[in-house]
């Protein structure tokens, strides 16, 4: 039952009006409709990044538009992987530190970092350029490297907000069938 509303009076725009749909665990799903059909912002309130009007969202029994601020961080960095259309990678930092970047907010200890980096690089074909800095790789590596940061942690749930938009059609398509891969091998459940 999920509602969001933007702008008041004059201005006011329902984004999204009375939304209820379960996904299973484990599923893919694909979110698809045109431009300025709420897409993004039900992806927003999935991931709890913003709240809703009237609703809720329901992840493993926890409602995420009760949480508190610092609750629903954590619990967003424990649980649920990132990867949106513009990479949001750090162009001046190696691809190493960009996916280890994850685990250091999520306070993983030191000792288990280095195997959890470098088996995400590995899972997107990107080992071999893990001294590389980030700003010298391809739009098609940018975007192995923001799924490689987003899956470091083996999140339950994916989030990928138009993960090719800014890609070739076909880079993005390799992008997705990677999405699609990872989504099977780690039990992720994969929203798009």
């Amino acid at each position: 039952g999920v509602t969001r509303v933007y702008g008041k009076k004059e201005t006011r725009f329902k984004a999204l009006e009375h939304v209820s749909f379960e996904v299973p665990e484990g599923s893919t799903v694909a979110i698809i409709g045109k431009s300025g059909s709420g897409k993004s912002t039900l992806m927003h309130l999935m991931s709890g990044l913003d709240s809703a009007d009237e609703g809720r969202v329901v992840f493993h029994g926890k409602n995420v538009q009760e949480m508190k601020r610092k609750e629903a961080e954590k619990f967003r960095a424990r649980e649920m992987g990132f990867i949106f259309q513009s990479f949001f990678i750090e162009p001046n930092q190696s691809v190493y530190q960009n996916v280890m970047l994850p685990l250091e907010i999520g306070r993983v200890k030191l000792s288990a970092r280095k195997k959890m980096v470098m088996e995400a690089l590995e899972s997107v074909e990107l080992a071999d350029k893990s001294k590389a800095r980030a700003r010298d790789l391809s739009g098609g590596q940018k975007q192995r490297l923001a799924i490689a940061r987003a899956i470091v942690h083996k999140p339950k749930l994916i989030f990928a907000d138009e993960p090719t938009g800014n890609l070739d059609s076909a880079t993005g398509e390799k992008i997705i069938q990677l999405l699609f891969s990872l989504n099977k091998t780690m039990g992720s459940t994969l929203v798009i």
